[in-house]
């Protein structure tokens, strides 16, 4: 568990082993806010005394569907609201990790995992919830996720304050997050921490293009066997879901934004110029959102298309090959004919008892070929269709 102190450009974090013990009695800071962190774990363990921190601090406690609903791996992106606190559900990816303790014995995965690409493979996604008060603002994460800390980091960084030792070491350029600031209200670091979650969607889209590229010249390859059918399609149910997953997580925030106008336009604690960042980063997350929706789709497309491609070239190959043996057939068939006229049980037929009737038979046959060659080939059945 983790709180932090932020007031302006200052940030202080109080160290992660007296804050849970120190919770009853925590006290909000003269000015700015608080930003309590906590995992799916720990919030289970620790739900009566994070209860009695926020009746100290906000004069209310979190209901208990909403607690229920930050307990639940399996929720999809959703957004609430009550008249003292707004509730924001969004689904982020876990790559390489997992639940430590799930709750109800729940698995963690929504994204199926029957074979596929292996980027399709590494990736699954998980819940992480915002409550938003005045002043305060808690965050659920999954057990093992490294976005608490990645963005503790860059908040650390960006209010010029080092960062606690326990954390992971590597944290980035403070130079690359200052010009940022530090977030002014809840609200608004909520909104910052979700769009790190959606920039993890866009960094995946140079691998699955690339994974997908990589088939669609192997389907399209007249000299490859294509027998990979089953990552295929398993890579194409894996990217349905995410679809699904980034449609939850735009109904999200489009419900946060139509909430965010609702709010009284006097606020002591949130000016004019506050409520217009609010709404130009919910459009930016909105946007960011949408642009991996449209990147999942045409992934999805791109997939369906060349499976379609691959099978129409397969049947026009097919139409070729039953084309040619139909021209070949139709050219011996007068042949035949003549073969079997002339072995026919008679005693008189023409050229039978002629010494030069076979040679005869014979140029007749060769020009009667030559003439239905010539025939198909003036009417372009013996040609090859360009590749």
């Amino acid at each position: 568990m983790r709180i932090f102190a932020i007031h302006a450009s200052q940030v202080a974090e109080i160290a992660s082993d007296e804050a849970a013990q120190d919770l009853p009695g925590l006290q909000l800071p003269e000015h700015g806010y608080l930003w309590l962190s906590v995992t799916r774990a720990e919030l289970e363990h620790l739900q009566l005394p994070l209860q009695a921190a926020l009746q100290n601090l906000c004069k209310l406690q979190l209901l208990d569907l909403h607690l229920s609903d930050l307990l639940n791996t399996q929720l999809p992106s959703r957004f609430d609201f009550t008249s003292q606190y707004d509730l924001l559900v969004f689904r982020g990816l876990v790559v390489n990790a997992s639940e430590a303790t799930v709750t109800g014995n729940q698995p963690l995965n929504h994204l199926p995992k029957r074979g596929g690409p292996p980027i399709l493979r590494r990736i699954d996604t998980s819940p992480v919830g915002f409550v938003v008060f005045d002043r305060v603002l808690l965050t659920v994460h999954p057990n093992a996720h490294p976005l608490r800390d990645t963005y503790a980091r860059r908040l650390l960084a960006a209010s010029g304050t080092q960062a606690h030792p326990t954390t992971t070491p590597g944290a980035p350029d403070g130079r690359s997050t200052g010009a940022r600031g530090v977030p002014a209200n809840p609200a608004d670091l909520m909104l910052r921490i979700v769009n790190q979650m959606v920039d993890a969607y866009l960094a995946l889209r140079r691998e699955l293009s690339q994974q997908l590229d990589h088939w669609q010249a192997e389907l399209l390859n007249p000299k490859t066997r294509f027998n990979n059918w089953n990552a295929l399609l398993s890579a194409r149910l894996s990217l349905h879901h995410l679809d699904e997953i980034c449609e939850d997580q735009r109904a999200a925030i489009q419900d946060w934004i139509e909430a965010l106008k609702s709010w009284p336009e006097h606020d002591e604690l949130l000016n004019r110029h506050q409520r217009d960042l609010l709404h130009v980063r919910s459009r930016d997350v909105l946007e960011h959102i949408e642009r991996v929706l449209h990147h999942v789709q045409r992934l999805e497309q791109n997939a369906e298309t060349t499976v379609q491609m691959h099978f129409n070239a397969q049947s026009h190959r097919t139409n070729e090959i039953m084309r040619t043996l139909t021209v070949l057939t139709a050219i011996f068939l007068p042949l035949n004919l003549i073969a079997g006229i002339f072995g026919m049980n008679f005693e008189f037929i023409p050229l039978l008892h002629m010494s030069n009737g076979f040679w005869w038979a014979m140029i007749a046959m060769g020009i009667t070929a030559a003439g239905l060659v010539l025939f198909f080939w003036r009417k372009r059945y013996l040609e090859r269709s360009s590749r």
